[in-house]
């Protein structure tokens, strides 16, 4: 390959600001520097290969040797237009060129004075500007401050030259200047600052001025120079020290080749320090490393005393004590990934964009733990997933339901057979970064018994006043877990202690309506379930009435996790049937979900199509969403017995025997016989008798059902109810409005009674949902009983001997009932 010739330039003194009696014109070439800005006074090289930039040098050469020097606005532009350039640049005069074998010109400029572009033009061949000559003052007098000033600079630039900081050169050329404006123009022009900065101090006219921005530039040079010097000297003296060492175990080495003995156990000592020197730990663990360091050589190889040691060692070695991701807080970025990764979810995302904007703003804010509260399959666990993406973080997920075991937190002490630290300090070691996405899911599960309360230990986890030094009984040595994002995840909040909960903001996550089901499914899980199962691109596509009749005909639930299951199972059906014999079924339809995945799971009841006596539809709150609860009650000729049955907790036992007395009490307003309660006996009974159920807010179902059993008078089939009541016939708040709407929605039912404390509530539903449903608010039990009972067409127990009456149940999932 082909040298350039050209012989090497030694940096010249200041060169002259005058034009030596040349006539600057009003219009000069333009030559735009990528990355460099000129300075007057200073000799330059340049590279020069676009076609339009050698034309401006060829047209200055072949002129007066004058060309306008201006650094572009975006250096990384390679065609740069009139728009892109700065406004104030410098004339420089063309000392040589040279042409390179690869094509492209090498050109000596030599910078003159400072210029301002009144305006560019550009005639296709070459970029050109009318100029306006920024001249330095004349005569400019020094004070005694400027004057220190500019010795101060003098001196500071023979430091850094003395101890090699600077090149000597610098030196030579800035010794003999006593001119502000040039000294500070050579000094600039020397650093190469970022092109903002150099261009900055170009623009600033004042000799003086420059000058002093440019001692501070070398102040904080030298500054940072003797601050080096320092941390070398330090580390000279460690590695004199570390040297001898290393002698010394080298003189053991030779030693123990003499006496024939292996030296496996130096090697992997040798391993393991060099390992736990990098791991850069804090200082008190680095005592107690090299305590069990020198604990370690004196023991033998065979002992098992070295094996437990060893492993302490390397468990050491092994955490992430300073290693941490790059955190980068971009909102747009982190909106962005969370309308990927879930649809809806508008208030969640809005209060983790808040989170993530105030994490932003105060790098050491310590904000609260977010918990995500929902029932399952919603997307909990996924939105700590799209955290940590959005933060560029690690994510590790820890699942703490059914721990029991204190030391599953803090670790086992190192006296038990088999101690390891807890599962916080594994995620860590997992995860790589002190910094990574915690979630612990299934929190609402923790258990307690007499090996400790995990809960009790998460309290010193989740707490940011107190997790900066958590011990782990393992280590015995305090890691910081400030720097950790910790989210919790759980079904329900009863189960999760008061102190815990303390320290927890809740974010609640509804269940999906049908609707939305559908756009998920297509949006999210058809694609991937497509892909995971070997038929993409094979134009497999889901019609929304196929993805509607398989939301509710064989998945009943508040999220998709289930939905998404069957999807998968028609994706297999399809992947067999093209792999067996080469047919492939481009388009899922209803008759195929039929074939392929059985009779349906979920028909509506008869009993759901009709007006029915007796039978009202209550809505209850579970820890998988809201749900439908059928309530029947039925009367038979006997002596006044209450019989409750269907697994009814407690509370719902005692708001039968409720509404029973209220019913006896109000006998007359209701038109009943006064002793219906002494010739009839009464059964109330809640389908799905396997499903514990329990709570306070079934009491306006069980009055309307055992009236309308009373009276005759059929429940209208359109409406669904909750609430709790009184003996006085009051109707008080609920809790779980949301989700007990939404089931109804999922149900097929448009018109809900709610008690009237509760319409602030209505907020929380999404108006899309909300303005689907008639909610209809009530304070007393008059009002419910006029909406929900239809005129009688008979007469009812009051008048005559009590009619029978029964309702069929529905399938349900074997989960618990909180109403």
């Amino acid at each position: 390959m082909a040298k350039d010739r050209e012989e090497e330039l030694e940096i010249p003194a200041a060169a002259p600001t005058e034009l030596d009696g040349i006539d600057l014109p009003e219009e000069l070439p333009v030559l735009p520097a990528k990355d460099i800005v000129a300075f007057p006074s200073v000799i330059m090289s340049l590279y020069v290969g676009l076609p339009k930039t050698v034309r401006a040098i060829e047209k200055a050469v072949a002129a007066d040797k004058l060309i306008f020097v201006v650094a572009q606005l975006d250096p990384d532009l390679e065609e740069p237009t009139k728009k892109d350039l700065y406004r104030i640049g410098v004339v420089c005069s063309v000392l040589r060129t040279l042409q390179l074998p690869d094509g492209r010109y090498k050109v000596l400029l030599q910078g003159l004075l400072r210029a301002r572009a009144k305006s560019y033009s550009d005639d296709q061949k070459f970029l050109k500007a009318k100029i306006e000559p920024l001249p330095p003052p004349e005569h400019l007098k020094l004070d005694a401050q400027d004057e220190v000033l500019m010795n101060r600079v003098h001196e500071s630039l023979r430091i850094l030259v003395e101890n090699e900081h600077l090149a000597e050169e610098i030196l030579v050329v800035t010794q003999e200047l006593d001119e502000p404006g040039i000294l500070s123009d050579m000094v600039i022009a020397h650093y190469r600052l970022e092109i903002p900065d150099a261009q900055e101090l170009l623009e600033e006219l004042d000799p003086v001025e420059r000058l002093k921005r440019t001692e501070a530039l070398i102040t904080d040079d030298l500054n940072q120079f003797l601050i080096s010097e320092k941390v070398r000297n330090q580390a000279r003296d460690e590695m004199t020290k570390d040297q001898r060492e290393y002698f010394l175990r080298e003189q053991i080495k030779l030693l123990r080749r003499e006496l024939g003995e292996a030296d496996t156990q130096s090697e992997e000592l040798d391993g393991l320090r060099e390992a736990l020197a990098k791991a850069r730990l804090p200082k008190e663990a680095q005592k107690e490393v090299d305590k069990q360091l020198q604990r370690l050589e004196r023991l033998p190889q065979e002992s098992s005393e070295y094996a437990l040691v060893r492993t302490y060692l390397e468990w050491f070695a092994d955490l992430p004590w300073s290693k941490k991701t790059r955190e980068r807080v971009d909102l747009k970025r982190a909106r962005k990934i969370l309308d990927q990764d879930h649809f809806g979810l508008e208030k969640v995302k809005e209060r983790i964009l808040e989170y993530l904007s105030v994490r932003k703003l105060n790098k050491d804010s310590h904000g609260p733990i977010l918990c995500f509260v929902g029932p399952p399959g919603v997307g909990k666990t996924s939105l700590g997933r799209s955290i940590a993406k959005a933060l560029n973080r690690k994510f590790h997920r820890i699942s703490v339901g059914g721990v029991r075991d204190e030391a599953e937190i803090r670790g086992h002490r190192r006296t038990y057979v088999g101690a390891l630290p807890g599962r916080v300090i594994q995620g860590l070691k997992q995860a790589e970064a002190n910094n990574p996405v915690f979630v612990l899911d299934e929190l609402d599960k923790l258990g307690s018994d007499f090996r400790g309360d995990p809960s009790s230990a998460l309290l010193e986890v989740l707490d940011p006043q107190q997790n900066s030094e958590f011990s782990d009984h393992y280590l015995s040595v305090p890691f910081d877990l400030s720097s950790v994002m910790f989210i919790a995840t759980a079904n329900t909040t009863d189960s999760i202690p008061e102190a815990l909960l303390d320290r927890l903001e809740i974010i609640r996550l509804p269940g999906y309506t049908t609707e939305e089901k559908v756009k998920i499914a297509d949006t999210y899980l058809v694609p991937r379930q497509i892909a995971e199962n070997g038929v993409k691109g094979k134009g497999v596509i889901f019609g929304d009435e196929a993805l509607e009749f398989l939301v509710e005909r064989y998945t009943r639930e508040a999220g998709v996790r289930g939905l998404e299951r069957e999807i998968g199972s028609l994706c297999r059906k399809i992947a067999r049937q093209f792999a067996e014999d080469g047919e492939l079924r481009k388009k899922v339809t209803v008759d195929f979900i039929r074939e392929a995945l059985g009779p349906t799971r979920f028909d509506p009841d008869v009993d759901e199509q009709l007006d029915s006596v007796g039978l009202v539809r209550g809505l209850a709150w579970t820890a998988h969403g809201g749900e439908i609860l059928h309530i029947e009650a039925s009367i038979a000729s006997g002596s006044g017995q209450v019989s409750l049955t269907g697994r009814l907790g407690e509370v719902m036992q005692e708001s039968a025997r409720a509404a029973v007395f209220y019913a006896r009490a109000n006998a007359d307003a209701l038109g009943l016989d006064r002793k219906f309660h002494q010739t009839n006996d009464i059964h109330i009974h809640a389908p799905g008798g396997a499903i514990p159920k329990d709570g306070p807010s079934a009491g306006v179902a069980i009055v309307t059902a055992l009236v309308s059993a009373l009276s005759g008078r059929k429940v209208s089939k359109d409406v669904a109810m909750t609430g709790e009541i009184t003996l006085r016939g009051a109707v008080l708040q609920i809790g779980g409005l949301k989700e007990k709407a939404l089931a109804a929605l999922r149900y097929g039912i448009r018109k809900v009674i709610i008690p009237f404390e509760n319409i602030k509530d209505l907020e929380e539903i999404p108006k899309e949902q909300r303005d689907q449903i008639k909610f209809i608010p009530v304070r007393h039990i008059g009002e419910v009983l006029k909406i929900a009972l239809l005129e009688p067409k008979r007469k009812g127990v009051g008048q005559r001997k009590a009619s029978k009456t029964s309702s069929r149940g529905r399938k349900n999932k074997d989960i618990s009932f909180n109403v």
